[in-house]
């Protein structure tokens, strides 16, 4: 029997619970903010409105507008956007709707109470995912979105649904919105729905014109986001520049792919990704072997969040784990149905109960939540070092500042920006790519605009003012460097 709707009910709460303790715990130990892209997608949505040049252009081109509009209200209140907390909350309700979904997901496709606990205690109990969950990252938004459209389009496939899909597409729509990693996802949900529907004796036709109704959300967010890069930025869509080649999976698709899969299993654990395969196969046998059991093949739309960090890798990105998070999902969706359809095999040996503890218990063990370390919040805590240094830079422009534009760039000290509003600047203080004409021209001469340039000197992929320091001397023409900190270097008009 599918979960109750009090059941699902206590499993949101205890979620909000967790999630929420989580935000209290990272938030004491200071690290709710030490991701340098936690600090800038602050920045991203208080810049919309606070700016020189305030407008929907604000809203920039290489991250995707989702977070940062729904953040864009609270994060014009100082207290929220120099702690972050509207973006806590943000990833905290996302976090809530993932675990939920995953439950009834597994609940309804499987009948297992204890399936369905078992999988969503493999994402909930993640140390990665509560972490990400406690920050302003885009991530948990991403999963939610993610997970939730595609649970909802195996309903609309698994009960044969001729009316038209509003929710699912609208749910794919809005997570192509938030991260490109739900691009391939949404591809795969649909051309997997597609399949269900030929394969379930429909027709070519009806399979063509239902998919299409899934799709139509998605794909008009898609262009309508090209459309907003090109009026700003003046490309369709922003694929390189920001990174150096740093990745010896650089044109080699199967180390790239290898990258992936050894992620995942540190931040999972082996056993637990093993019991996943192991599901996946058993999900696959159970689609071949019974009609009602096909709509199964669109819950393997979720693997498609390991085709953009395989895609970065081969293009030589460095490697980063947390790209690897978001797989959490679809590791959980897996293993909890996969238990789940044990129990309709030999419901008397209780098989299914049995394998739905395995599952958790080895779930638990593997990666403990709120650990000393994991992976991910290693990685989080790279620039904190930095960040204490880069405080010599803040205390410095405190002190000698004159009202006077700042000349950095987003690109490589978004981060800084948002530092320094806990000593009272905001972000119409800076000059930055995102106000025009006034950045370009100050690119030529800074002193005809800026008072003050900062350089961040040790950014991956370069600062481009560092760049063009070196390329034009002239650049910083009638400027002293007066202090420098965690490879930041602040120079004053003289």
């Amino acid at each position: 029997m599918p979960l109750t709707r009090s059941q699902l009910t206590w499993i949101a709460a205890a979620a909000l619970l967790l999630g929420s303790s989580a935000a209290v715990v990272y938030y004491l130990q200071d690290l709710t903010l030490s991701h340098y892209d936690a600090k800038a997608h602050l920045v991203v949505a208080r810049r919309i409105v606070d700016s020189l040049r305030p407008g929907w252009w604000q809203i920039g081109a290489v991250w995707l507008p989702l977070p940062h509009l729904l953040n864009l209200g609270p994060v014009q209140v100082d207290w929220l956007y120099r702690t972050g907390l509207s973006g806590v909350a943000i990833s905290v309700a996302s976090f809530t709707v993932t675990v939920t979904t995953i439950a009834w997901l597994i609940g309804r496709a499987t009948g297992s109470l204890w399936a369905a606990l078992a999988g969503a205690l493999v994402f909930a109990a993640q140390p990665d995912v509560l972490y990400l969950q406690a920050t302003p990252m885009t991530e948990p938004l991403l999963m939610a979105l993610c997970v939730l459209g595609v649970a909802l389009t195996w309903r609309w496939v698994q009960d044969d649904d001729a009316l038209r899909p509003h929710a699912a597409s609208l749910a794919l729509a809005g997570a192509c919105l938030t991260r490109y990693e739900a691009w391939p996802v949404t591809a795969a949900t649909v051309g997997l729905a597609g399949l269900v529907l030929l394969m379930n004796g429909k027709g070519l036709g009806v399979a063509i014109v239902r998919t299409w109704r899934l799709a139509t959300y998605p794909i008009v967010a898609v262009i309508a986001f090209l459309c907003l890069s090109r009026a700003t930025v003046g490309a369709w869509l922003v694929t390189g520049g920001f990174y150096l080649v740093d990745n010896p999976a650089h044109h080699r698709p199967i180390t790239a792919l290898g990258q992936v899969f050894w992620g995942l299993r540190q931040l999972d654990g082996t056993a637990t990704v093993v019991m996943a395969l192991i599901a996946a196969a058993g999900c696959l046998i159970a689609v071949a072997r019974s009609p009602r059991h096909r709509a199964l093949l669109v819950l393997f739309a979720l693997t498609g969040t390991a085709a953009l960090p395989t895609y970065a890798f081969y293009n030589g990105h460095p490697f980063r784990i947390r790209y690897m998070v978001v797989l959490t999902a679809a590791v959980a969706v897996m293993a909890g149905v996969g238990v789940g359809l044990l129990s309709r095999v030999a419901p008397r040996a209780r098989l299914g109960v049995l394998a739905a503890a395995l599952l958790a218990a080895i779930a638990i063990i593997e990666t403990p939540p709120f650990p000393q370390t994991s992976p991910m919040l290693a990685e989080a805590q790279w620039d904190r070092p930095r960040s204490r240094e880069r405080q010599k830079v803040t205390a410095c422009l405190r002190t000698q500042y004159d009202g006077a534009p700042i000349l950095a760039s987003m690109g490589s000290l978004a981060h800084f920006m948002q530092e320094t509003s806990r000593a009272g600047f905001n972000i119409r203080d800076y000059i930055h790519e995102g106000i025009g004409q006034v950045w370009i021209d100050s690119l030529e001469q800074a002193r005809r605009h800026a008072g003050w340039v900062l350089i961040e000197e040790q950014a991956e992929g370069g600062d481009q003012l560092f760049h063009l320091r070196a390329q034009s001397p002239r650049f910083l023409d009638g400027f002293d460097r007066i202090c420098e900190g965690g490879g930041v270097a602040l120079y004053r008009r003289r």
